[in-house]
This record gives C-alpha cells, structure tokens and sequence, in this order.
C-alpha cells in the first residue's frame, strides 16, 4: 500500500510539474505571439518623467534614454517627440536631459512612466503629416484590411507594412521622405491590427499566415495601376516582404525589397522577447515549442524566403549591431552571400525596427540611392 501511495504521489508531482512546464512555455510564448500593437516590447524599459521645462525634458538615465536620434516618447494617454540628449544641460546624475520637440498627444507630467517608441507620429497622413491621403479597404482573405494610400506621380508604388508592436502609423517615419520622391505609398494595416480582422486564435504569427495579407495588398495595387512595388518592411513586416516576393502570385511585380530590422529566425526572436520577460534559459526551448504547437510555426519557411539563392529582386537591409530581437548576424550573412543584390546599411546605436530613428538624414539617404533606379 505505502508504495501504490508513494508511485501516486510521485506521478502526481510529475503531472503537476508538466502542467507548469506546459503553462510557463505558454507565458513565455505569449511575449511574441500576443505583442499588442503600438504598447512596448519587453525588451523596452520604462521610464519615469523627472521634469520638463521649455524644450527640454529629463528621463530616468538608461541605455535606452541615452540612445542617439529622434524617437518618439509614449505614456498611457500621452506622446511626445524628444531629440537628442543635451549634455551641457544641468541634471542629476541619475537622469538624463533631451531635447524636448513636441508633445502630439496628451500632457507629460513628473512621475509618469513612459518608453521610447520608433514612432513619431500620431493619427493619419492628413493630421500628423499634412499629406493629402484615402482612407481605403484592400479585400484580405479575412475581411476588409484598412489602408492609407498617399497618392503619387510615379507608376512605382510602395507598400509600407510595420512589424511587432507597431501600428501603421510607424511607416509615417519616411512617408514624407517617399512623397518627396512622387512615390505613391499604400500604408497597410492587417489581421490582428486595430480595424482589420482578428485572426481566429488571437496570435501573432511572425509573418507566416500575416504575408497573405500583404499578398492582397499586392494585388490591390496592380489592380488600381501599379506597374512595378516596393514591399517596405519593418521586423516582421520585413518577414511578410520576403515571403510574398517568394509566393505571391504577381510577385513578378516586385522590383524591389526594403527590409528593417528584419526577423529572419523566429525562434531567435522569440528567445530574445521570452527573456525579456525573465523566463529562465532552461524554459526557453519550451517557449518555441509552445509556438510551434499554438501556431504551426516553422523556421525553414523564414530560411527558404531569406535563401540568398532565391531572391531575384534588389534588397535593402536597414540593420544594426545594438539589435537585440532579431540579431543583425542573419542580416550580415544575407549580405554577404549576395552582394550582387543585397544592400546593407549599418546603423549602430538603434534598438529594433528604429532604425531611421538613429540617424535619419543617413538612412534616407541609402534609401533614395536603392530606390532611384527602381523608379
């Protein structure tokens, strides 16, 4: 009987611990696959609004709030644009003084918590930017997926899509810089974004199932006349790009790639993003089988897209080294086994999908040489 009790016993703590390896996979997974639009990475710290005076305010001091460049500065009901850190400007040692732009939404006030954002614009391409643009509806295979198109002269178009916890406001980083250039611009929001539809599991799925709607987005624009695209993506936009220029059925269409910050290896970004989060090394693989079995994920789909054997069209790579959710290493090798093709442009000092935001005069710049002869 004392040994019936003790083998239950132990199967019991045995079942008990597998549940919890189960649930902390699952918690750890939801970093990448539940990553709410336009609210933080866990890989964003938050910050804390010391002060604010005229053009200048003064953050928690942190790598984050030492970075070089523009960023914009979100709060829960608040954003903001700060600039670059003014060194001469008297603080306390533990704090840091930038420049102060402008603050677009809401009030800053001492105490709030914030975190730097990518994005330095909020509302539409009218509001925030002054740009005449339609609201449109591209047909998606979920629904209705909502869209601003900036019109152009050029008979080039460019597809903007924004990756993990951004919005479509994001691409309104460069969309002045492309409607200089009489680029039309159509902006996509797609499954799981706020307006378009939710995917029937509620998850974010790296770009495996999300590309397909970037494929209708492809052939919205040949349906209203573009006779060449550009697919402009960030993070796992970028991931999006790849896949529709190896799949899409008007894939013939594309001249072009621009790839920020791209996810080339989903596990790694999703290791990096549970870590955030404190998950333990050792529960880590559970967190990309918990991905696998929640989504039907698989790496060798990212690995065939980013084959450097298989791309047939002009890439540029927008990446760097301070990276720390998709390592520029997979950015480095594409590069350098098709140099033929593949463009990078090294941008040191920029966290993920920011990389215009570090130095914008220089990456507009390796934009307009990639992009003037795909005019």
């Amino acid at each position: 009987m004392r040994t019936v009790k003790a083998t239950a016993a132990a199967v019991t703590v045995a079942l008990a611990a597998g549940a919890a390896s189960i649930a902390a996979g699952r918690y750890a997974s939801d970093a990448a696959l539940k990553a709410p639009p336009g609210r933080p990475l866990p890989t964003e710290p938050r910050l804390t609004v010391h002060s604010t005076a005229a053009g200048q305010i003064t953050l928690t001091r942190d790598l984050a709030s030492l970075r070089p460049g523009t960023y914009g500065l979100s709060g829960d009901g608040s954003h903001a644009v700060v600039g670059p850190v003014l060194d001469s400007a008297p603080h306390p040692a533990d704090t840091v003084v930038r420049r102060l732009e402008r603050v677009t939404h809401g009030a800053l006030k001492r105490g709030d918590s914030v975190w730097l954002t990518a994005n330095l614009h909020v509302g539409d391409p009218s509001t925030a930017l002054g740009l005449d643009h339609a609201d449109v509806n591209v047909p998606g295979e979920l629904g209705a997926l909502p869209a601003w198109f900036v019109p152009g002269t050029r008979d080039t178009w460019v597809i903007t899509v924004h990756g993990l916890g951004a919005t479509r406001e994001h691409p309104m980083n460069v969309m002045e810089f492309l409607h200089r250039q009489r680029l039309p611009v159509l902006d996509l929001a797609y499954r799981g974004d706020l307006g378009a539809p939710r995917p029937q599991d509620g998850l974010n799925h790296l770009g495996e199932t999300e590309w397909r709607d970037l494929d209708a987005a492809l052939r919205y624009a040949v349906r209203y006349g573009a006779e060449r695209i550009v697919l402009y993506g960030w993070s796992t936009g970028a991931t999006m790009a790849l896949r529709a220029a190896a799949h899409s059925a008007v894939r013939d269409r594309i001249a072009g790639l621009v790839l920020d910050s791209p996810v080339l290896s989903w596990e790694t970004t999703l290791r990096a993003l549970a870590s955030a989060r404190r998950t333990p090394a050792a529960l880590l693989p559970l967190a990309v089988r918990a991905a696998q079995g929640r989504t039907g994920l698989q790496g060798d789909r990212i690995v065939e897209a980013a084959d450097p054997g298989r791309l047939k069209v002009p890439v540029l790579l927008l990446h760097g080294p301070d990276d720390t959710i998709a390592p520029w290493d997979f950015s480095r090798r594409l590069a350098a086994r098709r140099p033929d093709l593949v463009t990078l442009h090294t941008v040191p000092h920029a966290p993920h999908g920011a990389m215009w935001n570090a130095g914008p005069a220089d990456y507009e710049e390796a934009l307009r040489r990639f992009l003037t002869p795909l005019m």
